[in-house]
């Protein structure tokens, strides 16, 4: 059986982990996981919800993103994200939203 390695699941999910996250190039303009999710009305919630130091820090690594996507120029490689390092900070304001709104439609169907 695999080792297990916390919050990412088997050792074998974590090398095809890592390499697709190098594979997305992402993080090669210093951004997290979490900067790239699609905006539904749930991450919309979320991103709202942020702690003003985390939320001026993500808006940071966008704009960063978006200056060197527009310079056709990436980070050096000292700077990249590295997938070791990279958290999931929206991940549980996004849970919470969620489950608030699984809560309110539970609600109002059976009321």
């Amino acid at each position: 059986m695999a080792s297990y390695i916390a919050r990412k699941g088997p050792s074998v999910f974590s090398k095809l982990g890592r390499w697709a996250y190098n594979m997305s190039r992402f993080n090669q303009y210093g951004l997290h996981r979490d900067d790239c999710l699609y905006e539904n009305e749930d991450v919309k919630e979320a991103i709202r919800r942020l702690p003003r130091k985390i939320y001026d820090e993500r808006n940071y690594r966008i704009m960063r993103a978006l200056h060197l996507s527009m310079t056709k120029t990436i980070l050096p490689k000292e700077q990249w994200t590295k997938y070791e390092e990279d958290v999931k900070y929206l991940e549980p304001y996004l849970n919470e939203v969620v489950k608030e709104r699984e809560e309110r439609e539970d609600w109002n169907k059976n009321h």
